[in-house]
């Protein structure tokens, strides 16, 4: 089997319109996720580095595309936070126009990884993401971070009530992950290694 290194990782672009996209034949795992749900966290965790993927200190700062490219064998693709109240309505105008456009090009897209909350209910805005990779055809998971922050009583209920949300077909690979403990690193990993 196919491994990766991790620790060869480099940031390669930012890209702020669909002209600069990155198009080529190089697989390209695609981030998606809340502005506070920890996915430059997930990032961290499954490169074990602190800060690879810039944390920030306040959500929704990510307003480009963010490409890592990672043992010269995929990219990392980390895509724009959303639902986060305290950005202009410009922005979130601009935001909507970039996912669009990365959006109708499911050649983008070799693995999706959306990211939701382990504890809440997913949002509107989360049911609208999975419709968008579910429209785009491409391979993606659900991973329900910050599983830590969870009782084991809660743990089974609250996946239960994202799969039912985001309406996820029953074979949909949904990973209870902690970018804080390292749960479900190997179960996500083992997803992205099979695209190299």
């Amino acid at each position: 089997m196919q491994t990766l290194n991790v620790n060869k990782a480099e940031f390669a672009k930012s890209a702020a319109s669909h002209k600069q996209f990155i198009r080529t034949s190089v697989p390209s795992v695609v981030f998606a996720g809340k502005s506070n749900v920890g996915k430059s966290s997930v990032i961290n965790r499954l490169l074990n580095r602190k800060n690879f993927a810039r944390v920030g200190a306040s959500p929704g700062k990510t307003v480009h595309v963010n490409y890592f490219y990672i043992d010269e064998k995929l990219y990392f693709v980390d895509l724009p936070g959303y639902g986060y109240a305290k950005v202009s309505q410009g922005e979130r105008d601009r935001w909507g126009k970039l996912m669009e456009d990365f959006f109708t090009e499911p050649s983008l897209i070799s693995l999706g990884v959306m990211i939701v909350d382990a504890r809440h209910k997913p949002t509107a805005d989360d049911v609208t993401m999975a419709d968008w990779f579910k429209n785009a055809g491409c391979r993606w998971v659900v991973v329900a971070n910050k599983l830590d922050k969870l009782k084991k009583s809660e743990i089974e209920p609250n996946l239960s009530l994202i799969r039912e949300t985001l309406s996820l077909a029953e074979n949909q690979l949904l990973i209870p992950f902690s970018a804080e403990k390292g749960n479900g690193r190997d179960a996500l990993m083992a997803e992205i290694v099979r695209l190299i």
